[in-house]
């Protein structure tokens, strides 16, 4: 390579940084000759060795990337017809003489796919996966060309979708070769036969049930009738994508009124796919004619499915309401700190003040202090309140008075860049506390492996890192043991901040029921507060000293850092009673069929223990006692936080992109007052097609989440929606 060495080194380095499993290539090839390549899982220290020369980098595509996949366009056509059948994404690369011929996208579950041209048998279009790789820049093509590096976000598209594009492209480079043949579909190899033609009976079988489908007019329960076509081919029938799409688009979709876009119906096709369903796969395929003669849908229409499955209204958790006010006070340190961050902020946030200041007695009593039951300090808050609304203010006083007590090893870095790096920063400083903000995208996006995989196994550490705070952490092991740290009591504690949307949009099913949004302790300021001349303050001398007492404890002695002591705090028994009040409540609460109440209630004690262990050094640092007032404080805290999060998750959380769009509809009512007038809910739902808008309110209509009503005038009835 001309570039040198170091460049190839660097870019091996940049790729695996973004979550790429690397393998070396010798120079100016293609393919690799290592053994067992498609099992080489290099890590950062193995780069060296491998990357030193002249070599090319090529790419593990699938799985071990965090599912990158490559679309490698083999010919002219291909290259020229891609961008009307591809998806759009941000990372394209190729060379001089082949350029955008590499269209990447991270698509998790899709296996490679050859498609070649059927009369010369050269390939036209490859989507490679797990068990493949691509060779990037900066390696040199056998021509003499460089690779493009592999640079900008690839975008994540479902496994249907994606192959049933790269399908729709070679059939189309095809037909331009040869003219238009019959067509030819894949077949599940549960149907005996690895590929049919058009004229299979099979493909008949389902086109005569299509035929007989209603079609999907707007206004009038189209996006049911659509999705339940779809799930009969796909689900049914148990056609391949592309066969399934070819019969809807040829047969099913010229009767709707109006015709479903290309784009629309491979996203119903997407969906049939992947939804769980209460017929079992292939019934229709495995019946017999005279069985499968008649169409009937029933457990394929998403609205009757909902209508089983959603809550009544009756069961909806009620809204505990704005922050209690007699939360807000904690004696001691943390109620100076929240005073300090009040007079020094532009707008006034008390209950995000009060987090912080949780967070910074946290980390201070971190390692020095456990109660009866081995709980620790650490906690994970996050602190929400709407743009402008003065969020940064509480940060800004945590790091100010850490700094002038010379404390400022205990604040660990604002971003976190990969697990690796986390874990690094707990090793050096066990007692930490990570100050995030814009936390609601740094949660999506570390919770979706798709978005940013380097980054996914940050949630995993960090889950892991909280329930270690009584025991030794063990990291990732290495072949040289050198590099295999134990922490013994890591105490980590995280305080972020964020939009209101972006957070509650962050919650997904999964997030909630794997235990992470179980953990955090959210607190929420809804409004903006007035503004405020305020001045630039010094930190309080009292404030300094207190944070300087707790910095030179060393329960432990001189072995402190590496193997800390404890002091023990006391629970008196008065205390006991509160949270064995709070121990009945979660028992109650975990023995109903909420899974989303469960997952949730699991944690409410634990946490109440840990603020409570906070409340007590805060109140009295010398001599710290979990008594009455810091359990009830706790268990109030823990229980009103919780049952805030059931409600934000009933209100947010939902199965699908359809669902979502219902839940945000029912918001935007919601926050009309409960009622809203046809032209009013259009205007607030420009989000939305004219189409999809109808078919979310005909469900949400069919479900009894709204009824229609209508208001007289001196003109004319208005047609009004309200909450059911």
């Amino acid at each position: 390579m001309s570039d040198g060495p170091s460049i190839l080194l660097e870019s091996a380095r940049t790729y695996l940084s973004r979550g790429y499993a690397v393998i070396p290539v010798p120079a100016r090839k293609k393919i690799p000759v290592l053994k067992g390549w498609t099992d080489l899982r290099l890590s950062e220290s193995d780069l060296p060795a491998h990357f030193n020369g002249t070599g090319n980098i090529g790419v593990l595509l699938g799985e071990p990337s965090g599912w990158l996949v490559d679309v490698d366009l083999d010919c002219e056509e291909a290259v020229a017809l891609a961008p009307k059948f591809l998806p759009p994404t941000g990372a394209m690369s190729g060379r001089p003489g082949k350029p955008a011929s590499h269209w990447w996208y991270v698509c998790e579950g899709i296996k490679t796919r050859k498609h070649q041209d059927p009369v010369s048998k050269k390939m036209i279009v490859e989507l490679r996966s797990t068990g493949a790789q691509t060779v990037v820049g900066p390696s040199i093509h056998p021509s003499g060309e460089p690779y493009d590096p592999l640079d900008g976000e690839p975008a994540v598209v479902e496994a249907g979708e994606l192959a049933a594009a790269v399908a729709a492209l070679a059939e189309a480079v095809t037909e331009a070769r040869h003219g238009r043949k019959e067509t030819i579909v894949s077949q599940p190899p549960s149907l005996g036969n690895d590929r049919f033609t058009a004229v299979d009976t099979m493909l008949r079988r389902a086109a005569a049930y299509l035929d007989r489908i209603p079609p999907a007019i707007s206004g009038s329960g189209g996006h049911s009738q659509t999705y339940a076509a779809a799930t009969a081919m796909v689900h049914g029938f148990g056609l391949d994508p592309d066969a399934a799409f070819n019969l809807l688009w040829d047969r099913y979709n010229p009767r709707c009124q109006p015709p479903w876009s290309e784009k629309e119906l491979r996203h119903k096709l997407s969906d049939a796919a992947s939804k769980p369903h209460d017929r079992p796969y292939g019934w229709l395929r495995d019946a017999g004619p005279a069985e499968a003669s008649d169409v009937d849908l029933s457990g394929f229409n998403p609205g009757s499915r909902r209508a089983v499955v959603d809550r009544p209204r009756s069961e909806r958790p009620p809204d505990p309401g704005a922050f209690p006010d007699h939360l807000l006070h904690v004696p001691g340190f943390i109620e100076q700190v929240v005073a300090y961050n009040l007079a020094t902020a532009t707008r006034p946030q008390p209950v995000l003040a009060l987090a912080a200041a949780i967070c910074l007695q946290a980390v201070l009593a971190a390692r020095k202090v456990r109660d009866e039951r081995g709980n620790r300090t650490n906690v994970y808050c996050v602190g929400v309140a709407p743009s402008g609304a003065g969020k940064d203010n509480a940060r800004k006083v945590n790091k100010n008075i850490l700094f002038a007590a010379d404390l400022v090893a205990h604040e660990g870095n604002e971003d976190l860049a990969s697990d690796a790096g986390l874990i690094t920063a707990v090793e050096t400083e066990p007692a930490v506390l990570f100050q995030i903000d814009e936390f609601g995208r740094f949660l999506r996006t570390i919770g979706d492996p798709k978005k940013a995989p380097h980054l996914f196994n940050v949630l995993t550490a960090l889950m892991k890192l909280y329930s270690s705070a009584d025991t030794v952490f063990r990291g990732k092991a290495y072949a040289d043991k050198k590099r295999n740290k134990v922490v013994d009591q890591p105490c980590v504690s995280v305080y972020g901040t964020t939009v209101p949307e972006h957070f509650f949009e962050s919650l997904t099913a999964d997030s909630l029921s794997d235990g992470f949004i179980a953990r955090l302790l959210v607190f929420e300021s809804a409004e903006t507060p007035a503004r405020q001349r305020a001045k630039a303050l010094s930190v309080p001398e009292p404030l300094k000293q207190a944070a300087e007492w707790w910095g030179a404890q060393q329960p432990g002695g001189n072995l402190f850092k590496e193997h800390p002591k404890p002091i023990v705090v006391e629970t008196t028994q008065q205390a006991g009673e509160v949270f064995d009040a709070l121990a009945s409540t979660v028992d109650a609460e975990l023995g109903k069929p909420d899974e989303t109440g469960r997952s949730l209630w699991a944690r409410a004690e634990e946490k109440a223990c840990r603020l409570a262990l906070i409340y007590a050094c805060s109140a009295n640092a010398e001599k710290p006692v979990i008594d009455a007032n810091a359990a009830s404080w706790a268990c109030d805290l823990s229980a009103y936080l919780t049952r805030r999060m059931l409600y934000i998750a009933h209100e947010w959380v939902a199965d699908g992109v359809f669902d979502a769009r219902q839940k945000r509809v029912v918001r935007v009512v919601r926050k009309a007052g409960g009622k809203i007038s046809r032209s009013e809910l259009c205007r607030k739902t420009q989000w939305l097609t004219q189409r999809e808008r109808q078919e979310v309110i005909d469900n949400l209509l069919e479900t009894q989440q709204l009824r229609q009503e209508e208001e007289f005038s001196s003109t004319r009835p208005k047609v009004v929606y309200a909450l059911a």
